[in-house]
């Protein structure tokens, strides 16, 4: 029989390639062995790298692996087997099997486990699947190290609900029950105790049932989320929305909550404003950090002698609020002089020497139907009456007080015609490169110069206008001029940039961002050359709205400041949790850097600070020489005060006068 009959028998398996070699030439092959190099560029050609490739694998080798490297790209994998065609005879046969398919599989295998082993990583999550009829449980490798357990560990589910908190394993047991009952989807979220006995890990755990024909559950799938470190942040975050970061007490959203809740009730409640007797003068005396040692004792004194049905409050600087529910005007003034008495006997520790620290407080009654802003106006009316008394004392609200507030209603009716009339002006003071000495940004300031008397600063109708929606109005004013200012021709010529000064009622505002930006598009001026500055009074008033606008317009290319950073320590929290480009340090540490080491110290902390944050640093309050050399050897940035540059009209920077 002739070599080609024989190789005809052999071929009728279509399937596999046949080569017949003879003398180093292929003298005969099969369709299927023209298919296995044809489509990928190749030949039987004599030198050809396929016939080369075959002449490696020694006669009686059944499993031989070949790879070929294809002309056209990529490779292809051979199982090769070679026999003799007849014995003695130096023909030989090769039988060839292409499994290029088997080994992509084979391979894709892999390389999916493994970005599969390496999402999961960068996730921060593992996955897992249970067989309930067995009991038994697969962990991907990500998930064991999630869970401290050696790599090949697999504990089943009983082990699984061990180590989960004795709160939580019940629940994860009805849980799991209740979707092998349904067939339904589940999740919950849950704290487990890792093998360590030392670290305790939240988990967010989601998985599927899969049920066979009969709709009995055969596999639970399932991935488990490590979430700890944001459930920490949630926590820090939600204890900042209600809570003053200084003092640990409510802060001024949660006592506007709380009064509106006595409001609703039929027995109402009554309301104390606190404030600190001539805390300014603490403040300049000895420093902010005996400020905030006051502010801290005075919250543990009056926290201890107000009832556990009361809230304790601190409203921003050195006012607090007592919300008593159930309570009147009357037992509001017994216990507010039974705190001026607790806190006067209280005497606060300073290096060696003690601080006697008195408080004036204002009652009013919080009646069934009342608006939170009318019982806060009357306990304020009231503490004014206490500190025009003589301070250290309790007044409660009563009508004759009422000619107070016409004078402030006259106050605040006289800012909103100078705003309809257009005497309100704007002043810029320049912000300058320390550096350089480039002027970089000029900051807005407020003027009320309507020509009647008394004159009226900032200060003077400011705090009036704070409680009431009029700083609203004033704050787009400001805002909208100031845009105007940045798109007059000069401005744009000597791309000026200007910041403004924004008010905790307006973070409460949740339009305000769209309708900068819309400001910004209508008069075609670039976001970058536009700031807000908030202080930390408003952060501490406002932290869900300052959050919220920060990331808007920052994403939006606007420069967004934290202002007198430092008056009150609990700044160092907003900038953990608030998007800031720059931070302002507060005149009251930069007025004496040159002669106090203290100063000099807590500036350069908020400068490594801010340089880790990737902000820029501002000093207030510039007013010599001396400074600015200091400044710029402690590594601020910029600085703004009358050395470098006195506040003017805004119409004359932009005539160039």
């Amino acid at each position: 029989m002739s070599e080609h009959a024989t190789a005809a028998d052999v071929a009728c398996h279509a399937s596999v390639a046949f080569v017949v070699v003879r003398d180093g030439a292929v003298t005969w092959h099969n369709d299927a062995a023209r298919r296995l190099v044809g489509p990928h560029g190749g030949t039987w050609g004599a030198g050809d790298a396929p016939l080369e490739l075959l002449r490696s694998v020694r006669r009686g080798a059944q499993q031989a692996r070949v790879r070929w490297p294809s002309p056209v790209g990529g490779a292809r994998w051979w199982q090769v087997a070679c026999r003799s065609l007849r014995p003695a005879d130096p023909t030989l046969l090769y039988e060839i099997v292409d499994e290029t398919s088997h080994h992509e599989d084979v391979l894709g295998v892999r390389n999916s486990q493994w970005r599969l082993s390496r999402l999961e990583a960068m996730a921060g999550m593992g996955s897992w699947d249970w067989d309930p009829l067995d009991d038994t449980m697969h962990w991907s490798d990500a998930l064991l190290r999630l869970f401290g357990i050696p790599e090949g560990g697999s504990p089943d589910l009983a082990a699984f609900i061990a180590m989960a908190h004795p709160e939580d394993a019940p629940m994860i047991v009805s849980t799991v029950a209740e979707a092998l009952r349904t067939g339904e989807p589940f999740a919950y979220t849950a704290r487990f105790r890792l093998p360590d006995h030392a670290t305790m890990k939240i988990f967010e755990v989601y998985a599927e049932i899969v049920a066979d024909a009969a709709g009995a559950p055969m596999r639970v799938l399932g991935a488990a989320r490590d979430v700890t470190e944001q459930h920490r942040a949630r926590q820090e975050l939600a204890y900042l929305a209600e809570h003053d970061p200084l003092t640990g007490v409510a802060n001024r959203r949660r006592v506007t909550a709380w009064l509106a809740d006595c409001a609703e009730r039929a027995d109402g409640g009554a309301l104390l404003l606190i404030d600190v007797d001539n805390f300014k003068d603490i403040n300049d005396l000895r420093g902010h950090a005996v400020g905030d040692r006051v502010m801290r004792s005075l919250a543990h004194t009056v926290s201890a002698r107000i009832g556990s049905d009361a809230l304790l409050g601190r409203l921003g600087g050195d006012e607090f609020a007592v919300v008593v529910p159930f309570g009147d005007a009357e037992n509001g003034l017994e216990l507010g002089e039974r705190l001026c008495d607790a806190v006067a006997r209280t005497p606060i520790a300073d290096a060696g020497s003690s601080l006697q620290v008195t408080i004036s407080v204002g009652v009013a009654d919080v009646a069934p139907g009342r608006e939170v802003e009318t019982s806060l106006a009357r306990a304020d009316l009231a503490l004014y009456e206490a500190k025009r008394a003589g301070r250290n004392r309790a007044r409660r609200f009563a009508p004759d007080q009422y000619h107070q507030a016409v004078r402030r209603v006259s106050l605040l009716q006289r800012v909103a015609d100078a705003l309809d009339s257009n005497t309100m002006e704007l002043d810029a003071q320049p912000i300058v490169d320390l550096n350089s000495g480039a002027t970089v940004r000029h900051e807005l300031l407020i003027r009320l110069r309507d020509g009647l008397s008394p004159e009226l600063g900032p200060a003077d109708f400011l705090p009036a206008a704070e409680r009431t929606d009029l700083v609203l109005q004033l704050d787009r004013w400001v805002l909208d001029h100031a845009v105007t200012a940045l798109a007059a021709p000069a401005a744009r010529a000597a791309d000026m940039r200007l910041d403004v000064n924004v008010s905790a009622r307006s973070l409460e505002d949740d339009e305000l961002g769209d309708w900068i930006l819309a400001l910004l598009r209508r008069h075609g001026v670039e976001p970058r050359r536009l700031g807000l500055e908030i202080t930390e009074t408003a952060a501490v008033n406002g932290l869900d709205g300052a959050r919220s606008l920060a990331v808007q317009l920052i994403e939006a290319g606007c420069g967004f400041a934290l202002d007198d950073f430092g008056s009150g320590f609990g700044s160092f929290a907003y900038l953990k949790h608030l998007r800031f480009t720059a931070v302002k340090i507060g005149g009251d540490f930069v007025k004496a850097l040159d002669a106090d080491r203290i100063d000099r110290a807590l500036v350069a902390a908020v400068v490594g600070v801010a340089s880790d944050l990737g902000m820029t640093t501002v000093a207030e309050q510039v007013d010599r020489a001396a400074l600015v050399d200091l400044l710029r050897r402690l590594g601020v940035d910029h600085g703004q005060g009358y050395h470098l540059g006195r506040p003017r009209p805004l119409g004359e920077l932009l005539a160039g006068r």
